[in-house]
């Protein structure tokens, strides 16, 4: 196993350091073209591949075009048009509610506030941060999706379970500045090579500061899982 640093503050600085010289254009890759496609689109990508949802907007931003187009849409008919997505049913109804909410009570504006973003059905932190990092500019807290919660837990960097609760400890150590970059930095680490089930340790930039190295253990300290 690796041995990481003395604080979790340089463990993260130094892996923040490596995956940015290793992913210089680490960035959101879901595509979208205005404020409520980002919405849609992250709303669609809970516990489904952005490829997949890259892959279905690509039509569906044309037929529906606007939040209102979105909430006059029949349930029935914005459901087939996504059954390619995980729980498209609740998807599907998600989104309609979220564009009348947009439209009836922001004035067709996606909102630009924590508390009005998860006010919107299905609408939870992760994918309100989402949006307000990459729809607004504003920076209000730490993207923890599948691939952050997986990689800081093995990195040594929280203890924490919930994506609630990692983000909160993050964000007491983690430099205000590089919120946003982590996530993506992690996420194109947690693709390329630290995956779910066969992290390829011998190629990790990070394998000396990980203590879940598994080159000389089977055994994922952070989380007390068995690799396999």
């Amino acid at each position: 196993m690796g041995t990481p640093l003395d604080s979790r503050e340089a463990q993260a600085t130094a892996v923040i350091d490596r995956l940015d010289a290793e992913y210089p254009d680490a960035t959101i890759s879901l595509d979208f073209e205005d404020r409520f496609e980002l919405l849609v689109a992250v709303v669609l990508s809970a516990q489904c591949t952005d490829e997949r949802v890259n892959a279905t907007t690509d039509d569906l931003f044309e037929t529906y075009d606007s939040p209102e187009a979105f909430a006059e849409a029949p349930q029935d008919e914005l459901a087939e048009r996504l059954n390619s997505i995980t729980y498209y049913n609740n998807k599907a109804s998600y989104i309609r509610e979220s564009a009348r909410i947009v439209v009836e009570e922001h004035d067709g504006r996606v909102p630009d506030t924590m508390d009005d973003l998860t006010d919107l059905p299905g609408v939870g932190r992760k994918t309100a941060n989402v949006v307000l990092q990459h729809g607004h500019d504003i920076v209000d807290g730490i993207v923890v999706d599948t691939h952050v919660q997986r990689l800081t837990r093995r990195l040594g960097l929280t203890e924490e379970e919930r994506p609630e609760n990692i983000e909160e400890d993050l964000m007491g150590f983690v430099p205000e500045e590089r919120w946003q970059a982590f996530t993506h930095l992690f996420i194109s680490h947690g693709r390329a090579t630290c995956t779910a089930r066969n992290p390829e340790c011998g190629d990790c930039i990070l394998e000396d500061i990980c203590p879940s190295s598994k080159l000389d253990s089977s055994t994922d300290l952070a989380s007390g899982e068995e690799w396999s």
